[in-house]
This record gives structure tokens, C-alpha cells and sequence, in this order.
């Protein structure tokens, strides 16, 4: 029987990504092989407890929304987890991934819109950075760089240009780092360089102060 640690099952409104303000369900899964700074989620570390595949999906049937978000921690971490995004999408759901870009995502539903971070220098994480990743992008897919510094900025911006990323993915998100950089301060630098990137300021903090189950 396929089964994951779970953290929570919660509805909310996406707070981020290319389906904003939407009605969605979230599935959030326990743990994560990283360490950034700026983590807001970090009681998804450990703890948890397991769910069989199949309640899982009878509790988010329950919610009856299209949107289905799964997260973590780092969803990737667990095997499972690819066997659950594929479970999702038979069922008709409109299934986002959010990664942290550290682990292969190349074997994750083509149906899936893969919200992969590349994790800036202000995070301590970026040299876990999996840049064998990139390839396997799509227009289905989204990048998102948390940006806490000018510093931060312009290394985003040099890997928008490296890589490509503009055409290569629907959406390069860039979120300022919720107590580090002021939203409008990113936003003047987006304007001034004029990249075709979206400025994202995570709608859920806002609304719901950042606390579990929203």
C-alpha cells in the first residue's frame, strides 16, 4: 500500500505562482533535505504522520476544488510523492508542484506545473542547486527565485539570461523575501531593467499571517 508522511491537508487561497488567489487544496509533505535562512515552513522539517494514498485523495475529493497544490517541505523527498502527483491529476485536478529545485524532478507527471525554485545566495542553499534540472522545464512549468538582497537580484537576473528561462517556462516568478527586502523596492528594480518576470508577494502572509493551515 503506497503511503506518505504528511504534514497537513488544508483549503486555502494559492498565496503565490500563476494561480494566485485561487481556491486551492494544499498537501503538505513532512520533511526536507535543506536549510534556507528565510524558511517559513520549517515545522514541516519532521513530525507528520503517514496517510495511505487513498485517504489522501478521499480528503481532498472532499474539498471539491480544482486546484491542488502538493508542498512541503521538499515533496520530492519522498518516492511516493510521484505516485500521488500522478494519482491527482487522473482524477481531473489542476496539479502544481512546489520544489525547491535540489532534487530530479524529470520523472514528475508532464501534467504537473512544476513550481521550481532556484535558491538564490541569501538562502544558503544555492549550491544545492540541481541545474540538471533546467532541461527538463517545459512552458507547464514556473521558476521562483526569493530574492532577500540586490545581491540576490542581479545572480537571479544572470540566471534568467544563462539558462533561458524566459522561454523556456509560463512563468520566472521573483518574491521578495518577506522580512528582508521591501516588495516595492523589488518591484522599482523590475520596472527599471524592465525583465519579463512577475514580481509575486505571497498573498497568504498577508491574509492569514503566515500560519499553518492557510
Amino acid at each position: 500500500m503506497v503511503s506518505l508522511r504528511l504534514t497537513e491537508i488544508f483549503h486555502s487561497l494559492q498565496g503565490e505562482a500563476r494561480t494566485v488567489g485561487l481556491p486551492t487544496v494544499f498537501v503538505r509533505l513532512t520533511g526536507c533535505p535543506l536549510r534556507c535562512v528565510w524558511c517559513d515552513t520549517s515545522y514541516a522539517f519532521s513530525g507528520g504522520r503517514q496517510w495511505a494514498l487513498d485517504d489522501i485523495l478521499a480528503e481532498v475529493a472532499g474539498y471539491d476544488t480544482r486546484h491542488v497544490t502538493v508542498t512541503g517541505g521538499e515533496p520530492l523527498a519522498q518516492p511516493e510523492c510521484l505516485t500521488l502527483l500522478t494519482a491527482l491529476c487522473d482524477r481531473g485536478h489542476d496539479v502544481s508542484l512546489e520544489t525547491s529545485g535540489a532534487l530530479p524532478i524529470e520523472k514528475v507527471d508532464t501534467r504537473v506545473s512544476r513550481v521550481m525554485d532556484l535558491k538564490a545566495p541569501g538562502s544558503g542553499e544555492s549550491h544545492r542547486n540541481l541545474y540538471e534540472n533546467i532541461p527538463h522545464l517545459t512552458p507547464n512549468d514556473q521558476v521562483k527565485f526569493v530574492v532577500s538582497s540586490r545581491s540576490d537580484y542581479d545572480w537571479a537576473r544572470l540566471q534568467c539570461d544563462q539558462y533561458e528561462l524566459y522561454g523556456r517556462v509560463s512563468d520566472v516568478l521573483f518574491s521578495p523575501g518577506h522580512e528582508t527586502l521591501k516588495p516595492r523596492e523589488l518591484a522599482e528594480w523590475m520596472l527599471a531593467d524592465r525583465i519579463p518576470a512577475r514580481l509575486q508577494v505571497q498573498l497568504h502572509k498577508y491574509l492569514w499571517n503566515n500560519e499553518p493551515g492557510h
